[in-house]
């Protein structure tokens, strides 16, 4: 089975909004990607928290493969793309995950002890205030297999 390249980045562009970059792809797609959850998780975004100049200096690494903003603050394209993806609610949307929750008549804590998050996370999911992880949404998937 041939191995699947990830996405690569050819240009950015910072966004209007705070932490935002506009991505285009070698796919041809051009996606925007809000980081401030991202940057908000780990320790090791903290100057980019601290200093919005710092952030405004984002540059698409070698070969594509990473933005970077020093030598040791970057993040993978893969990352980048999977939260664009989230994001754009490419993997499952609010709504559809509410209904895939109510067609399987399924409480807030069944569904979250099925797909293995909290309750207030399915809440976050249904009320759009998170993007269904595509992960997640793989699971409601399989699922709907078994």
């Amino acid at each position: 089975m041939p191995r699947k390249r990830p996405p690569r980045i050819l240009s950015l562009t910072v966004g209007e909004s705070p932490m935002t970059l506009h991505l285009r792809w070698d796919t041809g797609d051009e996606t925007q990607v809000d980081l401030s959850g991202h940057i908000g998780a780990f320790r090791l975004y903290e100057p980019l928290r601290r200093d919005p100049a710092l952030f405004a200096t984002a540059r698409v690494g070698e070969h594509g493969v990473d933005v970077a903003w020093s030598d040791e603050i970057d993040v993978a394209a893969d990352t980048l793309w999977r939260l664009a993806q989230e994001q754009a609610e490419r993997t499952l949307s609010a709504q559809a995950f509410r209904e895939w929750r109510l067609k399987r008549a399924m409480t807030l804590d069944a569904a979250a002890r099925a797909l293995g998050v909290s309750r207030r996370m399915i809440a976050y999911y249904e009320q759009g205030k998170r993007p269904v992880p595509r992960v997640v949404a793989l699971a409601t998937r399989g699922l709907d297999a078994a």
